[in-house]
C-alpha cells in the first residue's frame, strides 16, 4: 500500500525529502506557509552569497592593478543593482524547485501546517480556510528564525536582523554589528567592501567562535586588514536609538554609534504553534528530541533540519530529511555526525569538518596536527590569493583523522576530501598518499596531511 507523507516546511529539509519519498514511491503532500526553498534561498545561503558575489567583484576590480590591469574611471557599487540580481537569482531557484516538485508529483499546500494528532495535518490557507491532511507518517522541517534579544529594540529599520540586511537599497555609512559568527562575519564584509565602516561586536575571545580557535584568530587578521573595528569578550548592555541612527552601550561604558545595528547572533527553532506540545512531542530549549533515525518520541511522526539538536546547516537538513524518509519507507538509515561540513563565505573563505583542535582535546584525544599555508602554493600565488592555510587534527595513537580546517581560497570547495577522510575513518598518511593535481590549492590538503607525520616536502 502506498505511504501518505506530509511534511511542513519546504526548505532544504522539506522539499528534499518530498523528492526524495515521491522518487520512491510515496504519495508527498508538502506544506508551506512562504515561498519554497525555506530561509536558506529566500532569506540565508543563496541571496547572501550573490550579494557576496557582488561585493568580490567590486574588490577584484580595485585590485585589478595587482595583475597587469588598468580600469579608469570612478568604480563605484550599484547597491539597486546587486540587490535587483540576488532576487532574480532567488526567483529562478524558486521556480526550479516548484518544478521539481510538480514533475514528482507533490502536492503543494500554501498555509501554516499544524499537527492535529500522529496522523493528521491542519493547515490553515491566507484566506482562512483550513484543510485536513491525512498521513501515514509526518515530518517537522519547519526550520529556523532569527534570535531575538529583548535588549536589542528591533524595529526593521535602525536595529535590523538578517532579513532587512538582504534587502537594504542604501549603503550605509557605518554599522554596528552583534556577534562575530558566520552571519557577523559574510554581512561585515560584504557592507565593508561596499564603502561601510563596520564595528562588530563578540563575547566570546575570538572571531568565529565555532571554529578552531586558531582559523578564528586568523579571520581576525583579515577583519583587521579591512580595517572592520573587532571588540572581543564585548557585551552590549543598551541599546538606543538617536535621531541618526543607534548607540551601543557595552559593559565597559564604552559608546559606540552608528547609522544602524545588525543583530546577528544566531538562529532558533521554528517550533512553535505547530501542536507539538498537545502531542507531548519531547523538546530541549525549543528544539524537537530525535533518535538517530530523525523519530521523535511519537510514533509515526519525524523531525529534521533547524529544529532538531545540532548545526543548523541546509545541506544537513537535506541528508537528515533523505535518512527520515528511508526510515518511513521501510529502508534503515541511521544519521552521522562525524563528517557534517561547515563553512564561511568571507574572503577569504573557511571550511571545517570534524572536530576543531579545542574539541579534540575536550574529547580526551591525544592529537597530533600538521600544516600547510598557501602562499607556498604556486597556484595561490599566480592568483594573488595566499593568505591562510589548512589545519589536520589526526589522533596521535591512530593516525585517524579527526578534523580539519581551512581558511583561504576556496576553502568550502576544497574541504571535501578531507569530509570523506574523517567519515570513513581514514588515516593522514593514507590520505596524503594521495596524488593532487598540480598547480592546484588542494595541494595544501596533501601537504598538511603530509605534514601530521612531518613528511610535507615544502615546509621546512
Amino acid at each position: 500500500m502506498t505511504k501518505k507523507i506530509v511534511i511542513i516546511g519546504a526548505g532544504p529539509g522539506g522539499y528534499v525529502g518530498a523528492i526524495k519519498a515521491a522518487k520512491m514511491g510515496a504519495e508527498v503532500t508538502i506544506v508551506e506557509k512562504d515561498k519554497v526553498g525555506g530561509t536558506c534561498l529566500n532569506r540565508g545561503c543563496i541571496p547572501t552569497k550573490a550579494l557576496l558575489a557582488s561585493s568580490d567583484v567590486l574588490t577584484n576590480v580595485k585590485e585589478a592593478k595587482d595583475f597587469g590591469i588598468i580600469i579608469e574611471g570612478e568604480i563605484k557599487p550599484d547597491i539597486n543593482f546587486m540587490m535587483d540580481r540576488k532576487d532574480k537569482i532567488v526567483e529562478r531557484l524558486v521556480n526550479g524547485i516548484e518544478f521539481l516538485l510538480d514533475k514528482n508529483n507533490v502536492k503543494f499546500v500554501k498555509g501554516c501546517g499544524r499537527i492535529a494528532d500522529r496522523n493528521h495535518v491542519e493547515v490553515i490557507k491566507d484566506d482562512n480556510s483550513t484543510e485536513e491532511l491525512e498521513a501515514d507518517a509526518i515530518i517537522v522541517a519547519t526550520g529556523s528564525l532569527p534570535a531575538q534579544i529583548p535588549i536589542f529594540p528591533y524595529d526593521g529599520k535602525k536595529v535590523i536582523i538578517s532579513d532587512e540586511a538582504l534587502n537594504l537599497r542604501e549603503i550605509p555609512k557605518n554599522m554596528i554589528i552583534v556577534g562575530a559568527g558566520v552571519i557577523g562575519c559574510e554581512f561585515g564584509m560584504f557592507f565593508n567592501n561596499l564603502g561601510t565602516s563596520i564595528t562588530m561586536v563578540e563575547m566570546m575571545d575570538h572571531a568565529l567562535p565555532l571554529e578552531d580557535k586558531e582559523i578564528g584568530k586568523e579571520m581576525e587578521k583579515v577583519l583587521k586588514r579591512k580595517k572592520i573595528k573587532l571588540l572581543l569578550k564585548s557585551k552590549i548592555e543598551k541599546v538606543e536609538k538617536t535621531d541618526t541612527g543607534v548607540k551601543a552601550i557595552l559593559d565597559n561604558g564604552k559608546e559606540i554609534q552608528a547609522d544602524m545595528m545588525l543583530v546577528a547572533i544566531g538562529r532558533k527553532a521554528n517550533t512553535s504553534d505547530i501542536g507539538l506540545e498537545q502531542l507531548g512531542i519531547a523538546m530541549d530549549r525549543g528544539r524537537i528530541l530525535v533518535n538517530e533515525y530523525m523519530q521523535t518520541n511519537v510514533e509515526g511522526i519525524y523531525a529534521i533540519g533547524d529544529v532538531v539538536p545540532g548545526p543548523q546547516l541546509a545541506h544537513l537538513a537535506s541528508a537528515e530529511a533523505e535518512c527520515a524518509v528511508e526510515n518511513i519507507l521501510g529502508n534503515v538509515c541511521k544519521m552521522d555526525y562525524r563528517a557534517v561540513p561547515r563553512g564561511v563565505f568571507t574572503d577569504p573563505e573557511v571550511s571545517g569538518v570534524g572536530l576543531t583542535e579545542e574539541e579534540a582535546l575536550a574529547e580526551g584525544y591525544s592529537i597530533k596536527k600538521g600544516d600547510f599555508a598557501f602562499r607556498a602554493l604556486g597556484k595561490a600565488q599566480a592568483m594573488g590569493q595566499f593568505f591562510g592555510k589548512v589545519k589536520i587534527i589526526a589522533d596521535k595513537k591512530t593516525d585517524r583523522l579527526l578534523g580539519a580546517s581551512i581558511i583561504g581560497p576556496h576553502a568550502t570547495d576544497i574541504i571535501h576530501e578531507l569530509v570523506v577522510g574523517v567519515k570513513y575513518g581514514l588515516t593522514a598518511e593514507q590520505l596524503g598518499k594521495v596524488i593532487h593535481s598540480h598547480p592546484t590549492l588542494s595541494e595544501a590538503v596533501m601537504e598538511a596531511l603530509q605534514d601530521v607525520n612531518g613528511q610535507s616536502v615544502h615546509k621546512l
